[in-house]
């Protein structure tokens, strides 16, 4: 299992998989092949049939900058390894193919060739949930502990940064107003939320302002600002406002709120590990769903919670997401994707607090809940995995 950091990728959205992956791609590929005179990008199944809409072209465009590239849209073709296939082409001034590659993008802005770098950055010997737990129960220690005892305190002066691009793309989205981006004529919500938190008290109050800071990552990314993906894009404003929320009602130190991090991460790792958090693959579950139960384990460990308490969270954050489909109108991560990180930011608060109110002990595992997520969205047609060819793609707006 690789870094908690292949979880956390700072980047600009509006998109991981579509977005920041093949940018990524792109840009190896031009440093390989920096002699060719043009460059062709052919975009396969859900990168083409979203592409546009997630801005893959101009994300491409970008990379290969100043050169010309040529870009491909094949929405028809699904490669066999994964439904975001990409085959970039160099070309010298006779027009021949002086080098080729063949890349996925997988989700969370990770890619690969499925040969030379699968087995790159693999730190964790345990990847399932139950074998953790068991190490938390010889050693005594919590989860955030077995993060830094694989990767170093050095882990911590990543996750500060991660840390700041969060709350900056809070702070900027609270600030921004106006139309988003895309066509859609979308009006920004995270300001005006915020505005009205302050009018309110009790329970109103906090429901408002997580409201707020969800909205406010997720409209930054919808614009193409600044973010860190938790374990996505299109997921990345659940876990920010879940975290600045209760810092700011806790007054939690930023030592503590980095901790919480590494717990959300490692299990974000271990869905990525042993599911996908690929909306293409299986659906929105594998990022709001994920997302979710990032921030439940986070909440539950800031608020006290035992290993247990921490594990029934995260296990419901992705339970009763479990289905969730991945439709966006036009392509774009806008609708239903920045609603559902508000109402995922609040769902996280609701199982944290339901897994404190118990013991601990419940029926269905993490490792458990993980498998059924992966073989829920194997099960899904292909028109519900962010190819915007059914569900609310469909809707005529």
């Amino acid at each position: 299992m690789e870094s908690i950091k292949e979880i956390f990728r700072i980047g600009n959205g509006p998109s991981s998989s579509h977005t920041m992956g093949p940018r990524k791609a792109a840009e190896i590929f031009k440093s390989k092949f920096n002699d060719a005179v043009s460059y062709s990008a052919t975009l396969y199944g859900s990168l083409a049939a979203t592409g546009k809409g997630h801005l893959t072209d101009v994300a491409l465009v970008k990379a290969f900058e100043p050169k010309e590239v040529k870009i491909i849209w094949e929405p028809e073709t699904f490669l066999p390894k994964h439904p975001n296939g990409l085959k970039l082409e160099a070309f010298d001034s006779d027009k021949k193919v002086i080098g080729n590659w063949t890349v996925y993008s997988v989700g969370g802005g990770k890619i690969t060739d499925f040969e030379s770098d699968e087995s790159e950055n693999k730190l964790y010997d345990l990847t399932m949930m139950s074998d953790i737990l068991a190490w938390t129960k010889k050693t005594g220690k919590s989860f955030w502990e077995y993060v830094v005892s694989v990767e170093g305190t050095e882990i911590y002066d990543y996750l500060q940064e991660v840390w700041s691009v969060m709350t900056n793309s809070i702070k900027r989205g609270i600030e921004n107003e106006g139309i988003l981006p895309g066509g859609l004529g979308l009006a920004r919500k995270a300001s005006s939320y915020f505005v009205k938190a302050k009018n309110y008290s009790g329970s109103l109050k906090g429901k408002t302002l997580i409201f707020s800071y969800a909205l406010a990552v997720a409209e930054e990314n919808a614009s193409g600002g600044l973010i860190s993906t938790a374990p996505t894009c299109g997921s990345c404003g659940v876990v920010p406002a879940v975290l600045k929320y209760l810092q700011e009602s806790f007054s939690f130190s930023d030592d503590k709120i980095l901790r919480a991090l590494a717990t959300a991460g490692l299990f974000g790792n271990i869905v990525k590990k042993n599911a996908s958090i690929s909306g293409a693959k299986v659906g929105c579950q594998g990022e709001i769903g994920t997302a979710c139960s990032m921030a439940s384990a986070a909440a539950t460990q800031l608020l006290g919670g035992t290993p247990n308490q921490i594990e029934y969270a995260a296990e419901m954050g992705i339970e009763h997401h479990l289905g969730l489909t991945c439709d966006p109108i036009n392509g774009l991560v806008q609708v239903p994707c920045i609603e559902r990180n508000a109402f995922a930011a609040e769902r996280a608060l609701n199982t944290s607090t339901f897994a404190l109110l118990s013991d601990g002990r419940h029926l269905v595992s993490f490792d458990k809940i993980v498998k059924t997520m992966n073989q829920t969205g194997h099960d899904l047609p292909s028109i519900y995995k962010e190819t915007s060819e059914g569900g609310m793609a469909l809707l005529d707006i």
